[in-house]
């Protein structure tokens, strides 16, 4: 069973938290996902191995985390991370984020800049409600409140709500210049067919770290999680942290 981390609020988040020599890696799951996902998994078994800290969440509404999913928002999921870094963590962090997990990455170093040694993000998906949505879809929030579409990665609906996506839109970062000063990995698939390969390219240009490398796998999917893809997460994070 995880344990679990009271917010200000009483809702209780279910975590992870492995001792063992910093920098403590931290994982952020996707959109609809959790700290139990196969990347999640893999990272923490070789932090286990290496005697390294390690942090997995889920976000509130998110796995065995208490509250809705839908009443989540990227501020609040944002927020939840934020809890958990300030009340269990001490010292440097190494960031590892997944899809949104990865713009989520961005927005907590922007937060802690001074605790964010590096970050790595894995098909980062940073302003998805702007680039992700049609004119249609925006209508149809506006109207509805919400879209449910099905999606490959699991049983249950995807399901977008007016409040993410707003709370997306304020949260935007390809604009202008990502004021993130630390080594920056980005390991992007070329056949994801949900992160447009050249968002990645993106992300790059505009972070202000001159610190920062777009790993491209030409055959790679969005979820980046073959045997293969996993070995290269690994190898990333154990380069970040040896030259630290």
């Amino acid at each position: 069973m995880p344990d679990f981390f009271a917010r200000a609020d009483g809702l209780r988040l279910a975590y992870r938290h492995r001792p063992g020599r910093g920098p403590t890696i931290l994982f952020l799951p996707g959109y609809m996902s959790d700290m139990e996902g196969s990347k999640a998994i893999a990272l923490d078994a070789w932090a286990a191995e290496q005697g390294r800290a390690m942090l997995r969440l889920d976000y509130a509404g998110c796995g065995a985390s208490e509250g809705r999913f839908e009443d989540g928002t990227l501020a609040s999921w944002r927020d939840d991370a934020l809890a958990l870094i300030d009340g269990l963590t001490q010292g440097p962090l190494l960031l590892v984020g997944s899809s949104m997990g990865g713009w989520l990455a961005l927005l907590v170093t922007l937060a802690r800049p001074d605790r964010v040694m590096g970050l790595v993000g894995i098909a980062a998906a940073p302003d998805f409600t702007q680039w992700g949505f049609t004119d249609a879809d925006k209508v149809l929030l506006a109207t509805e409140g919400r879209i449910e579409e099905p999606t490959p990665y699991g049983d249950q609906p995807y399901v977008t709500t007016l409040g993410f996506w707003q709370s997306g839109q304020a949260h935007r970062l390809l604009e202008d210049a990502i004021a993130i000063d630390c080594p920056v990995r980005l390991l992007q698939g070329q056949c994801d067919r949900d992160v447009p390969w050249e968002i990645a390219l993106r992300t790059a240009d505009r972070l202000r770290s001159s610190d920062v490398q777009t790993l491209l796998i030409k055959d790679g999917d969005h979820r980046l999680s073959r045997d293969g893809d996993i070995a290269l997460l690994i190898r990333t994070v154990a380069a970040l942290l040896d030259n630290r």
